[in-house]
């Protein structure tokens, strides 16, 4: 991992939820998944002339193939940045962990300028919902105790906390209250960071900024009672660390994309 000055903020890239296949040229929903990321990533590219760090916050993929890893790998590797993985409910985590050997791209802990990041996995096998276990609870206590004063950034798959769709609000965290029974006790945490979700969220709790990202390829409809496709399209977060534990965040989106959503082509 580079140095940086102590001044400079870091700028941190997110790609979330662009389930691709083995095969190329599969859609979801009527998307090209692959061809919608090789979008959002050059959008990223012309808009962040410099990247510190990717953050791919889990559905990468939808079938869990070797190969869709391998694809992702590819697509993203125009943004020239390190890079950190880490699985959602699509994906194989077994396989997404053996498509980062030889890598740091899977490491749970990093430490980036000023700041700590400490990446969780959420995913159950089987199962759509997280689920934060004893050994990942304990993994983010340990780190937590040992940044110090380093502020935080906390990411992982799913949402912690409802976000106001009757379909979703189930399939989230499933033991949120574990995960902040541990970090309301360290002021140092200045955000959590999820995907899942499709669709954007920004607000506040006890201090610490919660964020939810939009994917890369199809979104949901906020407020909605039943799945439902949401109008906006694919995009990506940026978020800027600076020395002093600021953070800085926004979602840039693609300015058009030509798709007519088939509801037959199952998510």
């Amino acid at each position: 991992m580079p140095s940086f000055a102590a001044h400079a903020p870091l700028t941190l890239v997110q790609l979330s939820d662009s389930h691709l296949f083995a095969e190329a040229g599969r859609t979801l929903l009527g998307l090209d998944t692959a061809d919608s990321l090789q979008q959002v990533v050059a959008l990223a590219r012309a808009q962040q002339p410099r990247i510190d760090l990717l953050l791919a916050s889990g559905d990468l993929s939808q079938d869990g193939s070797p190969a869709s890893y391998a694809r992702f790998a590819a697509l993203s590797a125009v943004l020239d940045a390190p890079a950190r993985w880490y699985p959602g409910n699509h994906d194989e985590a077994a396989v997404l962990q053996a498509a980062c050997a030889g890598s740091a791209r899977c490491e749970a802990v990093t430490d980036l300028g000023n700041w700590r990041l400490i990446l969780l996995d959420s995913s159950v096998p089987g199962q759509v919902a997280g689920h934060l276990d004893a050994a990942q609870l304990a993994l983010l206590e340990r780190a937590l105790d040992e940044a110090g004063e380093r502020p935080v950034l906390l990411s992982f798959h799913h949402h912690p906390l409802p976000v106001g769709c009757a379909w979703l609000d189930p399939i989230g965290l499933d033991n949120a209250e574990a995960l902040f029974a541990i970090t309301d006790r360290y002021p140092n945490l200045r955000a959590l960071l999820w995907g899942h979700v499709h669709q954007e969220l920004d607000r506040w709790r006890h201090g610490v900024r919660l964020l939810a990202s939009p994917s890369t390829c199809v979104q949901f409809a906020p407020g909605s009672a039943e799945f439902a496709i949401g109008r906006e399209l694919p995009g990506y977060r940026w978020l800027r660390l600076h020395a002093d534990g600021r953070l800085e965040t926004g979602v840039e989106r693609l300015a058009a994309l030509d798709w007519t959503p088939d509801l037959d082509d199952g998510y």
